[in-house]
């Protein structure tokens, strides 16, 4: 692919994923729906989305992809700080998507659609998707370090503090209160986090070693 019009497809696609984090972060925030008299799954208004790894993860990727963009267009060499910012939020929303397409999907109430409704379904498809594009096919970066691949678990990391700590504070006579478990992670029982702790680190780490390895090429 010529290198102008790589760079072309960088600023759509970037353009892109900048307006769909917008568009949905401001459906979630404000309640608003375009598919009416479905139970809302994993949402929440006004500060209470914070809360969710998908909001974050796609927040973080729109800023990040904003940063991308204004470099771009000024003609600007991505430094490598940008670029490893751009595999860790990538990391982020991929396995955002996979984690709704492999497991909340199949075990929700509402079955698969239900986790693409509203702003979940920028959130949950469309960002990723286009995320996942952009940084494979069109944004190339010479980081030669297999170390590079390890800064999309920081995302991860950072969250999984403050999930688990947050389920710690509010058990329940020993008990895991589904209110604070929103993904359901250990609703099994506290102890299901030495499961869920390795398993979730280790498909997270998997994606951004791939996204990185695609890079490269």
């Amino acid at each position: 692919m010529k290198k102008d019009v790589k760079k072309t497809i960088s600023i759509i696609l970037n353009s892109m994923i900048v307006i769909c984090t917008v568009l949905a972060t401001i459906m979630m925030f404000t309640g608003l729906k375009f598919s009416r008299g479905t139970e809302a799954v994993l949402e929440s208004t006004k500060l209470g989305m914070f809360r969710f790894f998908t909001v974050d993860s796609n927040i973080l990727m729109g800023i990040t992809s904003l940063a991308y963009l204004i470099e771009i267009i000024r003609n600007k060499n991505i430094s490598r700080q940008l670029y490893l910012t751009k595999l860790a939020s990538t990391t982020a929303v991929t396995l955002t998507f996979l984690v709704v397409v492999l497991y909340l999907g199949p075990i929700s109430k509402g079955g698969m659609i239900s986790m693409f409704r509203n702003s979940n379904l920028f959130f949950h498809l469309i960002t990723p998707l286009l995320s996942i594009i952009s940084f494979t096919l069109t944004e190339k970066y010479n980081a030669k370090s297999v170390k590079d691949s390890f800064v999309g678990l920081i995302p991860t990391a950072i969250y999984g503090i403050y999930y688990l700590g947050n389920i710690i504070l509010h058990l329940e006579d020993g008990k895991v209160s589904p209110r604070y478990d929103w993904y359901w992670f250990v609703q099994n029982g506290i102890s299901s986090v030495f499961i869920v702790i390795p398993i979730i680190f280790t498909l997270t780490y998997f994606i951004s070693f791939s996204l990185w390895k695609i890079n490269q090429k």
